[in-house]
């Protein structure tokens, strides 16, 4: 297929942490496609979108050169391929996508005093991200070997191959069985939808358009929720500022009585146990809280 048809064409990672959320979430957005685990390319028969399964280091590289206009990958893989590319650019970010976070972080052995930077310089880093990790020392002025280690950088101290590590933490728990502790977190990183800087077509960036308009609704709706309850009029100002990021409710009067309202409001954040319990308490009865499948506004 020419690259000039209006086709997108958007790269996924083909195994990982990432994939089975980033087609979840495609899907959700509407794209019907065929999709197995052994399957590297699929066309959505609803959309004017293709899909291509790479290896997540592969991804960015593909956006960049305009092999494919989109690509879903982390910030981390993004970031570190492209400056051993070059200077770091290639693509644009359009959206942050709110799962895969993690961050990269230097950790040290217990004991090894950290007071900033400048604590590494001398010393022998053990990193799968060199080119990040550069950066990072390049700012700071710090004079530091770099070890490139492909995984299990955790162990590195230990084997006497390093000093200390800049590696991918989410929970700490490996660091702490290593021996590690976290010190500095040097990129906060998360799943990202991103664009090649490559011109390209007018069709072709309107169903980019529409398509991101669709993946912000379903991220948006995944936020927010519909909660409707019984409440005394009275009570009204009360309960709306209970609610966490209500938009104006519709009020609606109950049949029978005049002192009692309808309340259906949009949330556009967290119903906690505990605010649906101080509702009650303002005089709140028969409250429901129900998902929202998609929204666009």
């Amino acid at each position: 297929m020419a690259l000039d048809e209006p086709r997108i064409r958007m790269a996924v990672q083909k195994s990982g942490r990432l994939t089975d959320k980033s087609v979840e979430l495609l899907t959700r957005a509407g794209l019907r496609f065929e999709w197995a685990k052994d399957r590297l390319f699929c066309r959505a028969d609803n959309f004017p979108c293709d899909l291509m399964f790479l290896r997540d280091d592969d991804i960015p590289e593909y956006v960049k050169d305009g092999v494919c206009d989109l690509g879903l990958v982390g910030l981390n893989v993004l970031e570190e391929k492209l400056l051993q590319c070059g200077d770091g650019r290639g693509t644009r970010t359009l959206k942050r996508m709110g799962f895969g976070q993690c961050r990269l972080s230097l950790a040290v052995p217990n004991g090894f005093e950290y007071e900033g930077p400048s604590s590494l310089d001398g010393l022998r880093i053990a990193t799968s991200y060199p080119a990040t990790t550069a950066r990072f020392l390049d700012r700071n002025g710090v004079t530091a070997s770099i070890v490139g280690i492909s995984g299990s950088v955790e162990i590195a101290p230990a084997l006497k191959i390093a000093d200390v590590i800049c590696d991918l933490v989410s929970t700490g728990s490996t660091l702490r069985s290593n021996g590690l502790r976290e010190v500095q977190t040097i990129l906060e990183s998360e799943s990202v939808l991103v664009c090649t800087e490559k011109a390209l077509p007018a069709t072709k960036e309107r169903e980019i358009e529409r398509l991101l308009q669709r993946l912000e609704g379903v991220m948006r709706a995944a936020e927010t929720k519909y909660i409707m309850m019984n409440a005394p009029r009275a009570a009204l100002a009360h309960v709306r500022r209970l609610l966490p990021g209500m938009e104006n409710p519709s009020i609606m009067p109950l049949e029978g009585t005049n002192d009692h309202i309808a309340i259906h409001a949009v949330s556009r954040e967290t119903i906690f146990w505990e605010t649906m319990e101080d509702l009650k308490a303002a005089g709140a009865s028969s409250i429901l809280v129900l998902p929202i499948e998609k929204i666009i506004g």
